[in-house]
């Protein structure tokens, strides 16, 4: 005969409970009237929505009702009720606010001959009156009845009379209680907490004592309101949770039920308050709400709310697998733990659930193949054409095949996110520590960012980018107007060096035209002295001409060129600036019209200003020039004596020095002398009027040298402040993490993160000392490592933590006091002009170079580098980032062996808390070795697995079963798989104080 299939259940979830329910015939107050009374209780029951699945049948002192709903039940009537347990409710001598204090004896149906037990439990409480003793039991009642009443009352009328005068000693019921170990495994006391029949309605100072010791005696308050809640989960400032454990012995669940005496009640709490219970639906799950209070038990009209349906998965489905020997699992929208033995099939259920998920990490992939030790990728050439079916809570199904064939791969968006020990190992290794590590951090920062504060960001890059882009640009434009700004300077330095060069050529060309005009005085011509003095004086004038026109033709040229930079700008380089800002700001929306108005255009109409001044030169040269000058009368002057010579065109001036040529003589010899001098003299004042105009630049060339230095000085300071501006966006990018993380303890409470400016003062020094200066020499820049050892003492402070006004102050003083010492180190002579001056250009680059200077946000655990801690140490880092601040996403999280690296008081103090958040708000699936991650965190479903004889050739047989920790039989299937599995639940039950009997 074949073993029966061991049992799967989704678990713990949430489930309506009425622990409160009279039903026909309850001793006292019973308004359910004559006419098909159990029909209408019945039906009031079945058709209760939320429909009802624990049922308290309440009636005082007796269990007659209950025993009546019991023989419907065999009846097949209250089909969707799986647990109805004797609710006994008992008045004791203390009075409230209108009444007695009520309090209830929950009794566990599945217990042993429980209605048996629980009838010779309630005959030890014994009332006295009227010189007798009463046992609480039927005929006593009745004998109690008639001490009051007619002989002639009915049995009906004379229990409950007999019910309404017994009333219970507290002290009586709580040693009755505590001397049956029946009673202590088996019932559950609950206590009303309103002030008409309960605690509550203790309100004298007198009263506190016996009112605590009551609460304290009670395992289940029933309330309903949330301040009532509230103080009894120790969510109240009132007390906490250690104070209720001080003074009542622990949390306590509130629970309300309809109390319905009358068929319109039945299933019909006020205001909708309904009892919800998490667990299956036994008498144990009550007993597991009274172990966890906060997170078993809730009275409103829905339970609390999990993951979102679409992000939860509801079952996996295994297909044309023989070694599936389970090959349904159905999945808790909770915490899922799965246990057993090493090799007993508890990954490669995670795997399977993965793989469908399509959320294997893409860093364990390589060309489509996975490169982990996992099961599916140990098992690739044994599965064959096992496929697996995800269906998800909004009903959809996804199939993948487990050999990977079809899977999504790397680009495919994961529906889950898996931790697998691979991917934890490979991100925390020595070797992928540098970037790995620190992108998934920065994306789970970037998940714990506000939606409306992430500024449509997709990403921590994305985020980044957009609080600090502009400074960077900033930054950029800024180091890009030094380079230029040092190139002008060091023309401007070389321009200053030539004033001595350009003197002395002035002096030789000042002497060369005296020598020249002497030498052309004393040559031997005849003619008419008047001639003679007025062809001198004609030429003179001439030579002055045409320097004018070469100067106005030379304007002409430069206007033409400038003509044609214009046309260049606008045809291609504004449109390339235009396309490239457009570029830079691509997040502006604005339409083609608007960027048009950034087309950079001329301030005014250049066009009309150039045409007017090549105009104006063309007329110029033209008026200087004049009209061609025919001599027709050799004898007659073409200019008068009197006529002003300044007015006189060079046509007309070279036509009359040519007629008086005619009237001077000289041999061939002497007159090619003459002309040969004349040139000279021509050629050499237009020179000398060059070298003078360019004297007067390099004369200037200091004081614009000394403007284009405070350009770059500011420009030098603007960079510094733009890095310090990124700084402060960096900070604040963080600001809403850092304050998560200041109410953080423990392990995260260690995590920081700072933003940083990292100086490579050696890279500064280095690239100094090996391109530019001769390390031979004396001074600041002798051997090695002096320059950089210099920098860190006069520059880095500066660099590292100041201002901007700082860093300016700090480059100033360095240039003041090393800059002509430097520059002495020169590795060229100054006569060596040109390597000269591309050495002066790369020593202004290197001088005012940021590119060793970067802005880093740095993540720290208490105090070190996450880079540079052990790899167990970031591991428990990164997995306490994802329980803590990856709240954003919701998509399940499946995690493989979280413990590792941890002890198990880090388990308890760390993880626990953590995963219990966690699964609040997200499917969570674990698979563990440790029991304190499965009984601390009141695991919501607790899969086992296990593995059969592994055959040659083939995958050993797997089996998976399980269900939630109400269940006896989990429980002691968690003591037996895991290490440790009893003493946590012993500690938990010393934790909270409460009892773990069953």
């Amino acid at each position: 005969m074949n073993a029966p299939k061991p049992i799967l259940t989704t678990g713990s979830i949430w489930r309506r409970w009425d622990p409160h329910i009279h039903a026909p015939g309850t001793t006292l107050n019973d308004q359910f009237g004559s006419n098909d009374v159990w029909e209408k209780y019945l039906s009031a029951v079945e058709t209760s929505e939320p429909k009802i699945e624990g049922l308290g049948v309440t009636d005082y002192y007796l269990l007659d009702t209950y025993k009546e709903v019991l023989r419907y039940k065999t009846a097949n009537r209250l089909a969707d009720v799986t647990t109805i347990f004797p609710n006994i409710e008992l008045r004791l001598t203390t009075r409230a606010g209108t009444g007695f204090v009520n309090i209830h004896l929950l009794i566990d149906p599945t217990a042993e001959d429980h209605v048996g037990n629980t009838e010779r439990l309630l005959a030890r409480l014994e009332f006295e009156a009227h010189g007798d003793t009463f046992k609480c039991a039927r005929e006593d009642l009745i004998r109690l009845g008639r001490k009051t009443l007619t002989t002639n009352a009915s049995e009906k009328a004379l229990i409950a009379e007999g019910a309404n005068q017994f009333k219970v000693e507290f002290s009586q019921l709580k040693n009755v209680y505590r001397k049956s170990d029946w009673a202590k495994a088996n019932v559950l006391v609950a206590v009303a907490g309103g002030k008409d029949d309960g605690t509550s309605g203790l309100r004298q100072a007198s009263d506190a004592t016996l009112r605590a010791e009551i609460e304290k005696f009670a395992h289940v308050i029933f309330a309903s309101s949330v301040a009532q809640r509230e103080f009894w989960t120790g969510k109240r400032p009132a007390i906490s949770v250690d104070g209720l454990k001080e003074r009542y012995g622990g949390c306590k669940p509130c629970l309300h039920g309809c109390d319905a005496h009358r068929p319109e009640e039945v299933g019909q709490p006020a205001h909708n308050r309904y009892s919800w219970v998490k667990g299956a639906p036994t008498f144990d799950a009550l007993r597991q709400a009274c172990i966890d209070p906060e997170y078993r038990a809730f009275v409103e009209e829905e339970p609390p709310a999990g993951a979102l349906p679409s992000q939860v998965i509801q079952s996996v489905a295994i297909a044309d697998a023989d070694w599936a020997k389970t090959d349904f699992v159905p999945l808790n929208p909770g915490l899922v733990a799965i246990i057993g033995a090493r090799g007993s099939g508890k990954t490669a259920l995670a795997d399977m659930i993965a793989a469908v998920c399509d959320a294997v990490p893409a860093s364990v992939w390589s060309d489509g193949e996975l490169q982990t030790p996992s099961f599916l990728s140990r098992a690739r050439p044994l599965i064959g054409s096992a496929r697996a079916t995800l269906t998800w809570g909004s009903d959809e199904t996804v199939e993948r095949a487990l050999d990977g064939s079809d899977s999504g791969g790397f680009t495919a968006y994961p529906r889950a996110r898996y931790l697998s020990q691979q991917f934890v190992e490979e991100l925390c290794s020595p070797a992928g520590i540098s970037d790995g590590l620190v992108h998934e951090i920065e994306r789970v920062v970037y998940q714990s960012y506000d939606p409306d504060t992430a500024e449509g960001a997709t990403s921590f890059t994305e985020l980044r980018n957009q609080r600090t882009e502009r400074f960077r640009q900033a930054r950029d434009r800024e180091e890009a107007a030094i380079d230029t700004l040092s190139d002008h300077i060091a023309t401007e330095l070389e321009n200053g060096a030539k004033v001595a060069d350009l003197e002395k050529q002035i002096g030789q060309k000042d002497k060369l035209i005296t020598d020249q005009s002497v030498d052309k005085s004393h040559l031997k011509l005849t003619g008419k002295p008047e001639f003679l003095a007025r062809h001198e004086e004609l030429s003179a004038t001439a030579e002055s001409v045409r320097r004018s026109i070469n100067l106005h033709s030379e304007k002409r040229r430069a206007y033409l060129a400038l003509q044609d930079e214009v046309a260049s700008v606008r045809a291609t380089t504004a449109p390339e600036m235009l396309r490239e800002t457009k570029e830079n700001h691509l997040k502006g929306s604005m339409s083609d019209e608007q960027w048009g108005n950034f087309l950079l255009v001329y301030n005014g109409d250049v066009d009309a200003t150039l045409r007017t001044v090549i105009a104006a030169a063309d007329q110029k040269v033209t008026q200087l020039t004049g009209d061609a000058v025919d001599v027709e009368d050799r004898n007659a002057p073409l200019i008068p004596d009197d006529q002003d010579l300044a007015t006189v065109t060079l046509n007309r001036l070279t036509a009359e020095l040519e007629r008086l040529s005619g009237f001077i003589t000289a041999d061939d010899h002497v007159r090619k002398q003459w002309q040969a001098a004349t040139a000279t003299i021509t050629r050499e004042n237009a020179a000398l009027e060059k070298l003078k105009i360019e004297l007067t630049s390099a004369q200037g060339a200091g004081a614009r040298r000394k403007v284009l230095q405070s350009q770059r000085i500011d420009c030098y300071e603007r960079i510094f402040q733009a890095i310090i501006n990124e700084q402060l966006a960096l900070q604040d990018l963080y600001q809403p993490l850092l304050r998560r993380l200041e109410k953080t303890s423990g392990t995260l409470g260690k995590l920081r993160f700072t933003v940083t400016r990292i100086v490579d003062v050696e890279k500064w020094g280095r690239y100094g000392e090996a391109n530019l200066f001769d390390k031979r020499r004396k001074g600041a820049t002798k051997g090695v490592g002096s320059l950089t050892a210099l920098a860190a003492d006069r520059l880095a402070p500066a660099w590292q933590t100041g201002t901007a006004a700082d860093v300016r102050k700090a480059m100033e003083t360095f240039m003041e006091t090393h800059a002509q010492e430097l520059l002495s180190h020169a590795p060229y002579e100054k006569n060596e002009r040109v390597d000269l001056r591309n050495w002066m250009n790369q020593f202004a680059h290197w001088l005012f170079a940021t590119d060793h200077i970067t802005v880093r946000y740095e993540i720290n655990y208490d105090g070190v580098d996450i880079r540079k801690l052990s790899p167990g140490t970031r591991g428990i880092v990164l997995l306490l980032l994802y329980l803590a601040l990856d709240d954003q996403d919701d998509r399940p999280l499946i995690i493989d062996q979280p413990e590792e690296n941890l002890d198990p008081k880090s388990v308890n103090d760390e993880l626990v808390p953590l995963f219990i958040e966690a699964k609040k708000r997200r499917q969570v699936i674990m698979v563990t070795h440790n029991a304190n991650l499965v009984v601390n965190t009141d695991a919501d479903q607790i899969i086992i697995a296990e593995a059969g004889p592994h055959p040659v050739g083939g995958l050993p047989p797997i089996t998976y079963y399980g269900a939630g920790l109400e269940s006896q039989e989990i429980r002691a299937e968690v003591c037996k798989i895991l290490e440790g599995g009893e003493p946590a639940f012993q500690d938990r039950a010393r934790r909270l104080r409460v009892r773990m009997e069953r």
